[in-house]
């Protein structure tokens, strides 16, 4: 119902996610909130709802405490999941199983 005023409420604020790709070699994002993963060939975001991942190599992230972040590295492949309820469960449950060692049917 109130759908249009969320929308409204993140455009004036700026919590959605803003991207910009310099060749395959540099990637800024705007409001990144975590980073859940991160190695050299294989990163995973937050930003805005979005879960953003990241392929590559010699993957490196810096000025994280800018609100932003930038990634440098040789990036091969980018991927955007929507976050809802849903999904974070999803994921806290694969988690959590990876954890525990145990296996999911």
């Amino acid at each position: 119902m109130f759908e249009w005023l969320a929308e409204l409420t993140r455009e004036t604020l700026y919590l959605n996610s803003g991207i910009h790709i310099s060749d395959n070699k540099e990637l800024i994002i705007d409001n990144c909130r975590r980073i859940e993963e991160y190695n050299e060939v294989y990163m995973r975001l937050v930003s805005g709802g979005l879960y953003i991942s990241i392929h590559g190599s010699d993957l490196r992230a810096y000025d994280f405490r800018t609100g932003g972040l930038v990634i440098r590295g040789y990036i091969e492949k980018i991927e955007f999941t929507e976050r809802n309820k849903h999904n974070e469960r999803e994921i806290k449950r694969i988690y959590e199983d990876k954890r525990t060692g145990e296996e999911t049917l």
